[in-house]
């Protein structure tokens, strides 16, 4: 199974950003990909909350999503969208950070709103606070494509171990994690993580991810860290496209995640346990 990684460094401009993924969905089938996976906000990568109200849409008007369906049905592609950043339904007046898995005939089968929100204090310089913008989605998200089961996460849920071991032991095969990385913590944190997830779960982990420097025609340019990565279910490193943006293809053996779970079968070794005490 040939999968290909979507490094990107999108702007806050929806228009360009749909431009240039296209390009790249037809490089990736060209490539013989199977499903290709894009980063965290692929659509607009913006710290300004009044220039996203102004160029976001709801899933159902939003051109991304649409050209990208018009995309995988003419290229016979599974397409997971990292996310994409969309305004929610009313009552609810943030956004929506949405992970949208497209089908080769278009159609959307499965979306998954990131849960964790990246509320955090990095540096004196990059501060983050995600949920004054973005609502956090709370149900957990597993689906079938190209024959494999897949768990859906985005970014800042990879520190959250539970809902990993949670999706492994409903079935899943593969971890998808597409990320907008902050500089701050990715040098330290990124790689470890993944693995971590990877070799506890004994799943594929494929971590498409922005990167670089985002232009930005409204406030302030964002920086991310890039190193999209797949992770092998014995946790080794099969993928890690540095800071530059491109396609990146690498082939699975899906067989290997049943071989990881078998000479580990820490999944099946849940124990019931009392305390701590407080």
């Amino acid at each position: 199974m040939r999968v290909a990684l979507l490094q990107m460094t999108s702007s806050d401009d929806p228009g360009e950003n749909l431009a240039t993924l296209r390009e790249m969905l037809k490089a990736a089938r060209a490539a013989g990909a199977v499903m290709a996976l894009t980063p965290e906000v692929t659509n607009c990568v913006s710290m300004d909350r009044a220039h996203q109200a102004a160029v976001l849409r709801p899933q159902v008007e939003d051109p991304t999503l649409a050209g990208v369906r018009e995309e995988a049905r003419a290229q016979g592609l599974w397409v997971l969208l990292g996310s994409l950043a969309l305004k929610s339904d009313p009552p609810e007046d943030r956004f929506a950070n949405r992970s949208l898995l497209v089908s080769p005939k278009g159609e959307v089968t499965a979306h998954y709103d990131k849960m964790h929100m990246f509320d955090v204090q990095v540096s004196e310089t990059e501060t983050y606070r995600e949920s004054s913008g973005y609502a956090p989605g709370s149900r957990a998200v597993l689906t079938q494509a190209a024959g494999a089961t897949l768990g859906l996460t985005i970014c800042y849920d990879i520190r959250f171990a539970y809902l990993y071991r949670a999706l492994a032991q409903a079935g899943a095969q593969i971890l998808t994690v597409p990320a907008a990385f902050s500089p701050g913590t990715g040098p330290a944190h990124w790689q470890p993580l993944l693995q971590a997830r990877a070799i506890e779960t004994g799943c594929f982990v494929l971590a498409p991810a922005q990167c670089g420097t985002h232009t930005a025609r409204s406030g302030r340019a964002r920086q991310t860290y890039g190193h999209s990565m797949v992770v092998a279910p014995w946790g080794e490193v099969l993928l890690d496209a540095g800071e530059t943006s491109g396609v990146y293809c690498v082939d699975l053996d899906l067989s290997r995640v049943d071989e990881a779970r078998r000479r580990v079968p820490s999944l099946t070794h849940d124990r019931v346990f009392e305390g701590p005490m407080v």
